[in-house]
């Protein structure tokens, strides 16, 4: 058995926290070790810069940067780690979010994030479910928000952007992605996610 790298992505309110838990179980069952984090956090420095990254303001560029930063200390902490001893890492987030939200979000130049992923080691999952809602789905979830983030607070078209760059991002990486349609039935998104699973 060997290591493996899966990631969640999605825009906020696409679910993707709610079926966590049960995809970790799925995966225990097949005997892996699995290691569950979230981006940005993970380790107790990008857990501080998490902190500023949702509730302090900030320039999008220097957003991109923190994120990479607490990315970068992510890898080397805790997944390169887990992976070496052939556990499986499930992470909420990682680099395609950046594509998603500093890119296409706030309107960083792709160049910066590309740059960026490459200084880490250019390094991706070996699988990425995108959970994937209409914009009106994810807006209307996020009205129920009791203290909602600095990403959370934003408007339809920013999300729309976020959205449409998750699904280019698919589109350039169709052999890593799974595209999860997130505004169904809990027991339909969940016996996808357990035919997903099964051919791991």
């Amino acid at each position: 058995m060997t290591g493996m790298f899966i990631t969640l992505e999605g825009v906020d309110g696409a679910g993707k926290s709610t079926h966590i838990p049960f995809i970790a179980e799925l995966l225990k069952s097949k005997g892996y070790e699995v290691v569950l984090t979230r981006e940005p956090g993970g380790t107790p420095l990008g857990e501080k810069l998490r902190e500023l990254l949702l509730h302090q303001p900030m320039s999008p560029e220097t957003e991109t940067l923190l994120m990479f930063a607490a990315r970068n200390e992510h890898l080397q902490q805790v997944i390169l780690p887990a992976l070496a001893r052939c556990a499986l890492v499930l992470s909420d987030r990682f680099t395609d979010a950046s594509f998603a939200y500093q890119h296409g979000g706030r309107g960083v130049a792709v160049d910066m994030v590309i740059t960026l992923e490459q200084m880490i080691g250019g390094f991706q999952p070996d699988l990425t479910l995108l959970f994937d809602v209409p914009v009106e789905v994810s807006c209307q979830r996020l009205s129920g928000a009791r203290d909602p983030d600095r990403f959370e607070q934003e408007n339809a078209t920013f999300f729309q952007k976020i959205r449409d760059a998750y699904l280019q991002r698919a589109a350039e990486f169709p052999q890593r992605f799974r595209i999860i349609d997130a505004n169904r039935p809990l027991e339909e998104i969940r016996n996808e996610l357990e035919d997903i699973i099964s051919n791991i």
